[in-house]
Parts: C-alpha cells; sequence; structure tokens
C-alpha cells in the first residue's frame, strides 16, 4: 500500500551560489523586516510512525506543520466499497486502504492531537487519483466523498464513544486547504475548490518561492524549484523528485547519508537566499514516506532544528502563513499577489 507517490519530476538549469550565513544588520534596521517563513508539509499523512515522527518533532522545535490527508487512511480494506471515486469503480483507490480498524484509531488520535498542537490538516482527497481530466463536478464530488469520510471516521469505525467534542465543528471549518495528487491542477479544480470554500489551493509549481497569488479569492501556493545538486539544476522542493534524481526511484539506503546531505544543502540555500533577501515564504513538501534511508525527513528535520528555533523565523502552516501574509504591508506584496 501506498507505493504510488507524485511524480513530477522537473529539472531547469540553474548556477545560482548561494551564501550560508547572513549578513550582519546594519543600525538595526533588520528588526522591522518580515519574519521568514518556512512551511513544510506532508502529503497523504498515513504512516503513524512518520505522524508520532512528525509530531515529536514540532515539539523540539516549535514548528507547525500542514497535512495534507488522504481520506481512504480513514476506512478499512474490508470496507473500501464505501468509496466510490469519479469515473472509477468502487474499492479503488492509488495508495490503498487502512488495514483494519485498529490502525484507524491510531491515525484518528494523531490527526485531532495534531490538530490541538496547533498543525492543520487539509485535504489531499482519498485515493490519490489523477484528477487532470476532471470536471468541475467530479472535484466537487471527490471533496464531498474527503469531508463525509473525515466526519464519520470515528462512528464508521466503532468508535464514536471516543469521537472528541468538536469532531464535527473542526471537519466543517478548519479544512480550509487543498493540495491535488500529482500536483495535477485543471481549472476545473480551482472552480470547485472555490464553490467547496476552500480559502487556499497549494498545487503548483513556480520557478522561484513566490508570494500566493490571489485567484478570484482562491490563494494559490506554488512549491518552487530550487536549486539542487553539484551542478545546481531545480527541482520541485519535494522529496519524491529528489528521490526520482537521486536513484531512479529504487531505493538506495546506503547512499542514504549522501542523499541527505545533498538535499539538506539544497533545503538550507533556498532557504538562506530568502532569509537574506526578500523573505518570501519557502515551501518544501514531504511524504509520509521514507525514501533511501529516510535521507529527505532528515534533511527536512536538520533544517528545521536550525532555522525554526530563531527569533525571526516562523514555521508554521498554509492556514497561518496565509493570515500572516494578509496582515502584511499591502503595499509591499507584488501586484496580484497577497
Amino acid at each position: 500500500m501506498f507505493h504510488r507517490l507524485i511524480a513530477l519530476s522537473l529539472a531547469l538549469t540553474a548556477s545560482t551560489a548561494l551564501a550560508t550565513e547572513p549578513p550582519p544588520a546594519a543600525n538595526g534596521a533588520d528588526e522591522a523586516r518580515p519574519k521568514q517563513l518556512l512551511l513544510i508539509s506532508f502529503d497523504g499523512a498515513h504512516d503513524n510512525r512518520l505522524w508520532a515522527r512528525s509530531r515529536a518533532l514540532a515539539e523540539r522545535t516549535g514548528a507547525h506543520f500542514t497535512y495534507f490527508l488522504s481520506c481512504t487512511t480513514l476506512i478499512p480494506r474490508a470496507r473500501a466499497e464505501d468509496y466510490k471515486a469519479p469515473g472509477m469503480k468502487s474499492g479503488r483507490s492509488n495508495i490503498g486502504f487502512a488495514q483494519d480498524a485498529e490502525e484507524v484509531s491510531v491515525r484518528l488520535d494523531h490527526i485531532w492531537k495534531a490538530r490541538t498542537e496547533g498543525h492543520e490538516i487539509a485535504s489531499h482527497t482519498c485515493g490519490h487519483f489523477d484528477g487532470k481530466d476532471w470536471s468541475k463536478a467530479e472535484w466537487l464530488k471527490e471533496f464531498k466523498a474527503f469531508d463525509r469520510v473525515l466526519l464519520n471516521a470515528w462512528k464508521d469505525n466503532g468508535l464514536a464513544d471516543r469521537e472528541p467534542e468538536g469532531w464535527a465543528d473542526f471537519v466543517e471549518n478548519d479544512i480550509t486547504g487543498f493540495r491535488a495528487p500529482y500536483l495535477s491542477a485543471p481549472d476545473s479544480l480551482f472552480e470547485a475548490e472555490r464553490e467547496h470554500g476552500f480559502r487556499y489551493d497549494a498545487s503548483i509549481v513556480t520557478h522561484d518561492p513566490e508570494l500566493p497569488a490571489d485567484d478570484k479569492g482562491l490563494a494559490r501556493f506554488g512549491l518552487p524549484l530550487i536549486p539542487e545538486g553539484p551542478k545546481e539544476r531545480r527541482i520541485i522542493a519535494m522529496d519524491y523528485n529528489l528521490f526520482i534524481r537521486h536513484s531512479a526511484g529504487i531505493d538506495h539506503p546506503s547512499e542514504g547519508d549522501e542523499f541527505a546531505e545533498r538535499s539538506y544543502r539544497a533545503f538550507r540555500k533556498a532557504f538562506d537566499r530568502q532569509y537574506e533577501g526578500e523573505r518570501i515564504p519557502l515551501q518544501i513538501g514531504l511524504h509520509f514516506v521514507t525514501m533511501n534511508g529516510s535521507a529527505y525527513w532528515a534533511a527536512m528535520e536538520r533544517l528545521v532544528a536550525e532555522v525554526c528555533p530563531r527569533p525571526d523565523v516562523a514555521c508554521v502552516t498554509y492556514a497561518e502563513a496565509l493570515d500572516m501574509l494578509e496582515n502584511r504591508n499591502a503595499g509591499k506584496a507584488a501586484p496580484g499577489a497577497m
């Protein structure tokens, strides 16, 4: 289960060399600069061990994360027929289903505890299908399936007596963001997101870190292309893309330390460039899968431990970042951006 991941391998050439030490502030001018925002997100949010690992990291560093949840992870395999994706037979899912209700129970506990700790739960739909050809109505059907599964997750798994007070309000009002599987984002998706009431989308890719663009009331965040490796070729700031580049998608845990170092250097240079420059938010995406001996998680954890405790850095969720950006002086934002 969960062997098929986001596959969007995009590489452009670049030769930008970035400094690793911030310049000294002049006459206290740096004090007026906005905090550097770092947005770490996790697609799928299924492996309970990685739920525990990410929450422990957040507790050590003060970071808040966004978890883009796939709802079939809350449906045991025995009830797979309860889910039907647009254009698919009932019981189909590209990432499988939970093994049993006990596994779901542990996952639900993580979801609720993470929410109470300040993390964000957002939507990654249910069965991780590529919706590039879906109509607006089909996207809305998938959004409704996600809402239904999450709203009834405790009851449907025989855990009604354990459902936290406030769960229904959380599902109905706190799921405000979305990322499309495979970063596949047709115009019909954005139309459906607006109608469904999402506040932001995080499915696109941008050449550099950019402020989210306001698209008719929907904030659109884009994962950036960052320089990586000896030739500093650009790559999407996401673990799966690094996995494809480093080892052609074949797991090589014996080389994990090398891949972790390469990834850390790419993440850190991308962070430093913004921290020392315009302080545009930096986004880094991961999955709840430990590829190449956990190389990409290790790189992310090293970065988070180093920069998130800084007083002029805020490691926040997408929803928190949007709040902070909206509160900044509008005159400092680029035209058409927040």
